[in-house]
């Protein structure tokens, strides 16, 4: 078997798009599709795991078109960050050299792969032209003061020596170099997400094209809890405010616990308590929250005085209780909460019962672990006998009228920190005066420029590479013209990806981060691609700021993509995920020279479904080459007629007109690695079919090309060209299919109840025994034979006989 000169055809393919243009994006759509990839951090050049999601991106990108769409598929560069500046200290580069150096080997990657984006709308959010809009973002936010800058605990990384978000720390390390994270107090910038917190939670319901788990793990990092804050009192008059779901359970509480991050307990002048804050902040809260760990403590020797009882309370400092949380302090109550419970019995607190179970009595003294569930409130004064559901909203009425309450909802989600003490990033946008304080930049001084890296020292010393910058942090106050020092942060990346998507509608405006009529076009996203890691971190920022901008006016819609689809990741033939740092990833661009780009898709697309993780073998790329050898073999000869009628009572014509649909249905929903195997069965049929050249064979041939062309599209551009077509396949119509050739045999089953014969069914041969049986269930003789009797079971003979069996 001859093999097919890959390079030849791609040189030849790829020409004819060029003339055609057919990546240009319309300017005025009709029919729209935004099609997105999320965008590549350039750390290096692309390994086979970029690449399949690229592929599955341009895959649905020519499915689309031939179904007649108007296409935006952009591209860009997720181009500032940390990485850029550790190679810079490690290798001695400058960060924008690194940078753009990877962009462009990268770039030139996705080329030869010949994947389907407008290059006319690349974006590199390191350019200040893009990252002005970052700092407009700011400005806006700053006016609608949902950003802010306080003194609070922070993730801190020793190694980068940098703060990171809640959603950058993994497992307790950090997301970059796996270094465990402490806790560090900084004063740092802030963005409100929690203002928004309430429309993130209940606009998930509107996401009915993204999946169920992403949706599953935004709602419970959102993390809505509704109960009763509540006001405990020291002695001498300090107020502790106490956030609980369970207000019912307020006469047991016999101890108040406090997280050592908390103001209160850093004010405890006692040496023992010092040392135990002290060692906490050490930890990481995963290490805290563990619940193989013993929960641990020290008392302060302060008390805090019960709302309803003026009974004395124990306060303690207990690392299990978190500052990110409620309100950093926690009510003790060791008979209904388990952690509680393990920390009183530790420490010997006393444990009071105050609901009991429906079906049994609860002691103390014989109580192994915490009763948690609801029941009938006991020891709880004038609430006893209530049940404890109503019992908390009674509770919640008495501390509102007292004063010492109120209903309250809270979230897990916290605010999100953006500062960063690094170089290559968004400088934030604002100068620090001491006669004027805070005072953002005039938009009109945007952008706000990073200093030259020669100026820049960026060996990480825990503080802001940029104050070192002279000419860069030392300026006036834009209020009053007296000296002041710029900011010295830069924002963190995340900002950057949280409105990308927005500035490809038109990336060379420099009036407004986008154009209001551009983005009605285009807006929302129809197909969003990336990995699910991504749930609980950008795909919550991305929503939040498209939120933002639609109640600025600037968007017409809130959410930003109907449908999102997660990838799965590549592994090595050990099964390992591929990376850089293991040293076993597979160059695409290795496998482009050797097999050539179809086979490279091939390979990629067929090895497993794309939701699912895949295992890289080089069995799958010699079945790919196979496999397009063997089409380019079996119909470079038959291609001199060019318009043939077939006949539509062959078989093979019918196999073409079912494998149409099959490929229709597998393409519209992303079942690429089925519709490759429905392909090369249809292949199988076609090699085997004796009457080669005729018009039924170059009829089937030539609709094969059409429907191989998302998957292989050199190869059917070529062939397609060949057969004496004029213009790119691409641009033609899917091809419908033969709605009476893609019908099965119609068979005629017997149906009997109890062995007598009471029904014929005209069904489709093979038609599934569940859809027999259904049908059968609903036939009015059938009905009449079973009704008041049980059905035992059904015997079903495969395209012959059904019996139902009823007594």
């Amino acid at each position: 078997m001859e093999r097919y000169n890959f390079k030849e055809i791609e040189e030849f393919s790829q020409e004819r798009w060029e003339k055609a243009k057919i990546y240009k994006t319309p300017e005025n759509p009709e029919k729209k599709f935004y099609l997105l990839e999320m965008f590549a951090y350039p750390s290096g050049d692309m390994h086979i795991g970029h690449t399949r999601n690229y592929v599955i991106g341009d895959t649905v990108w020519r499915y689309k078109k031939m179904q007649g769409y108007d296409l935006l598929h952009p591209f860009g560069w997720d181009a500032f960050g940390l990485p850029a500046e550790q190679a810079a200290i490690k290798k001695g580069e400058s960060p924008k050299k690194w940078t753009y150096g990877n962009i462009a080997t990268s770039r030139n990657t996705l080329k030869r792969l010949q994947i389907s984006y407008d290059w006319d709308r690349e974006i590199i959010t390191a350019e200040p032209e893009y990252y002005r809009w970052n700092q407009w973002l700011f400005l806006k936010l700053f006016e609608k003061r949902l950003v802010y800058r306080e003194k609070s605990f922070v993730n801190w990384c020793d190694s980068c020596k940098t703060v990171l978000a809640n959603e950058q720390v993994i497992g307790g390390k950090c997301w970059r170099c796996g270094t465990s994270v402490r806790k560090k107090e900084m004063e740092q910038w802030f963005i409100k997400i929690t203002a928004y917190a309430e429309r993130l939670l209940n606009d998930i319901d509107k996401l009915d094209g993204w999946p169920e788990n992403v949706k599953t793990m935004q709602r419970n990092w959102i993390g809505r809890s509704e109960g009763a804050e509540i006001d405990f009192y020291t002695e001498d008059g300090y107020k502790l405010p106490v956030f609980t779901t369970r207000p019912d359970t307020l006469f047991g509480v016999t101890f108040i616990s406090i997280a050592p991050e908390h103001p209160y307990a850093r004010s405890i002048d006692k040496e023992e308590v010092k040392k135990y804050i002290d060692n906490a902040l050490m930890m990481s809260e995963i290490e805290r929250q563990s619940e193989e760990r013993d929960k641990t403590g020290v008392p302060t020797g302060r008390f805090a005085i019960h709302p309803f009882t003026g009974e004395k309370i124990e306060i303690w400092v207990a690392d299990y209780v978190l500052v990110s949380y409620g309100t950093g302090i926690v009510m003790g109550v060791p008979a209904h909460d388990q952690r509680d419970f393990e920390f009183a019995k530790k420490y010997n607190i006393p444990i009071k019962v105050v609901i009991m179970p429906p079906d049994e009595d609860l002691f103390r003294d014989t109580m192994e672990m915490a009763y948690e569930g609801h029941g009938m409130m006991v020891n709880s004064a004038q609430f006893n006998g209530l049940d404890s559901e109503l019992g908390k909203k009674k509770i919640i009425e008495e501390l509102e009228k007292m004063g010492k309450g109120r209903g309250k909802v809270t979230y897990r989600l916290r605010d999100w920190l953006i500062s960063r003490q690094r170089y290559w990033g968004t400088p934030i946008p604002v100068v620090h005066c001491e006669k004027c304080g805070i005072v953002p930049v005039p938009e009109e001084q945007l952008p706000v420029l990073l200093p030259p890296e020669e100026e820049v020292n960026f060996i990480p010393s825990g503080r802001s590479p940029l104050e070192d910058a002279s000419n860069f942090y030392h300026t006036k106050c834009p209020k009053c013209g007296g000296p002041a020092h710029r900011d010295a942060d830069t924002m963190d990346t995340f900002v950057d990806s949280s409105w990308y998507h927005l500035r490809y509608f038109d990336p060379r405006n420099d009036k407004e981060i986008f154009s209001k009529e551009e983005a009605r076009k285009w807006h929302p996203i129809d197909l969003y691609i990336g990995g699910i890691e991504h749930a609980t971190g950008h795909l919550i920022y991305f929503r939040f700021m498209t939120k933002f901008l639609y109640d600025l006016g600037y968007l017409d819609s809130d959410e930003p993509a109907l449908a999102l689809f997660n990838q799965g990741m590549v592994m090595d033939e050990k099964g390992e995920v591929m990376s850089k740092s293991k040293g076993n990833v597979v160059s695409p661009i290795g496998l482009i020279e050797r097999v050539g780009v179809d086979a490279t898709r091939i390979a990629v697309l067929f090895a497993a479904p794309p939701e699912r993780d895949l295992l890289w073998s080089e069995k799958g790329v010699k079945g790919a080459e196979r496999f397009l050898s063997r089409i380019y073999n079996h119909f470079m000869p038959y291609i001199d007629k060019k318009n043939p009628e077939p006949d539509k009572k062959d078989p093979l014509y019918r196999g073409i007109e079912k494998t149409k649909k099959i490929l229709t249905e597998d393409l519209e929903h992303m079942r690429f690695n089925t519709g490759i195997a429905a392909l090369m069965e249809m292949l199988n049929q076609i090699t085997a079919y004796p009457s080669k050249g005729s018009e039924t064979y170059v009829y089937v041939i030539q609709e094969f090309t059409k429907i191989l062309s998302p998957f292989a599209p050199h190869l059917a551009e070529y062939l397609y060209a060949k057969f004496g077509k004029k213009q790119s396949v691409f641009l033609e119509e899917w091809p419908s299919y033969d709605e009476e050739a893609v019908k099965e045999e119609i068979v005629t089953v017997v149906v009997q109840v109890n062995g007598k014969v009471r029904a014929r069914l005209e069904i489709e041969k093979n038609t599934p025994e569940e859809e027999v049986v259904k049908m059968a269930l609903s036939n009015e003789n059938v009905k009449r034979h079973i009704e008041g009797k049980e059905i035992r079971k059904t015997i079903y003979i495969k395209n012959k006989i059904l019996n139902i069996v009823a007594r």
